[in-house]
């Protein structure tokens, strides 16, 4: 099953979501939303590590043709 290009663009998407519920919430006017702005620097960081393994699973997944070693003298 093929689940490193999805997993790579839900990391993304993460990521995203996280720097927006960072940088857009300001807690100074509210306090209760200081632990929602925390909550976006979790997924932020989450969404790194998801958008790394899927790159990771990419690579490792990729069908490489086998090495053909010729010994013909």
């Amino acid at each position: 099953m093929k689940t490193d290009i999805p997993l790579g663009i839900v990391g993304t998407g993460m990521f995203i979501f996280g720097l927006m519920l960072f940088y857009l919430i300001n807690p100074e006017e509210n306090r209760g939303l200081e632990f929602i702005k925390n909550i976006g620097t979790f997924v932020g960081l989450s969404g790194i590590g998801v958008t790394l393994a899927g790159i990771l699973l990419y690579l490792i997944n990729r069908n490489d043709s086998p090495i053909k070693e010729n010994y013909d003298v």
